[in-house]
């Protein structure tokens, strides 16, 4: 793959996916400048690393200055406290998108999320045109996301990728990612289509590999050329003998957003 951009600009690069993306991307920019709250040591020759936080709009503008597309998957990556929500998530996330429209970056692939739509059921199979349903406070915040995001393609011509990822991990862990596993293999393979592809406009995505349960329908996002290669029917037999069949009318079962559906308020006393 000859590179396709100068500079990207990947947030959360210190993070699980992150760390992925850096080898995942690396063929497809002459530089990886890599953002992180703590740095990145291992830096590979055309890496760079930025430190800063989200919240902070200054240090933002600044670090996508002489950028030409930006992957975002920084942010709180789980249910938190709204205040952290609202900075790391919100705030952060409109500061990456001011200062790509005054830097005039004409891409962003945001890592969205299954809980933007968690309410709904399995048996819906909905496709990305279905309403927000979020799961929590957590999913709100990327609905916000995906909204600003159409927002700033439809008035400042900014087009945009939302990532709707839903189990990206090593491994499927249990029973429900049997069905929403989405590899990392599979998650570069994503986020690629999504910097590749000739025209996205403002095009929303499921982040799932080619598992055999499928509960929702990609097509809305079949012009992206994403093309799953994973699935986790090599993991079913030792997912199924080592966890237990859960309650089939449990909302977490039900529900697309799994065990999120269950969780209180952040902010109450005692919610873990």
């Amino acid at each position: 793959m000859s590179p396709r951009y100068d500079t990207i600009l990947i947030t959360g690069a210190a993070g699980r996916l992150g760390t992925e993306l850096r080898r995942g991307l690396k063929p497809l920019a002459r530089k990886l400048r890599l953002a992180s709250r703590n740095g990145i040591a291992d830096l590979a020759e055309n890496e760079e690393s930025v430190v800063f936080d989200l919240s902070d709009a200054e240090a933002v503008m600044k670090a996508v200055e002489g950028v030409d597309a930006i992957v975002h998957f920084g942010g709180a990556p789980n249910e938190r406290p709204w205040q952290e929500i609202l900075d790391s998530n919100i705030r952060g996330s409109y500061h990456i998108y001011e200062a790509a429209r005054k830097h005039g970056v004409k891409r962003v692939v945001y890592a969205s999320s299954v809980h933007a739509i968690g309410y709904h059921e399995l048996t819906a199979q909905i496709d990305t045109a279905a309403p927000h349903r979020p799961d929590g406070l957590y999913g709100l915040s990327k609905c916000f996301v995906e909204d600003l995001g159409r927002l700033y393609w439809d008035k400042f011509g900014i087009e945009s990728v939302a990532l709707r990822i839903f189990s990206s991990f090593p491994e499927p862990a249990d029973r429900r990612m049997l069905w929403s596993w989405l590899s990392f293999e599979d998650c570069n393979r994503l986020t690629v289509a999504a910097l590749t592809a000739p025209v996205v406009e403002f095009t929303v995505s499921f982040g799932i590999s080619d598992n055999t349960v499928k509960p929702v329908d990609n097509r809305l996002a079949a012009h992206l050329g994403y093309h799953p290669q994973d699935n986790t029917e090599g993991f079913r037999a030792a997912v199924e003998a080592r966890t237990p069949t859960p309650a089939p009318k449990a909302p977490a079962v039900k529900r697309l957003g799994g065990w999120f559906v269950d969780l209180g308020h952040p902010d109450d006393e005692g919610t873990k």
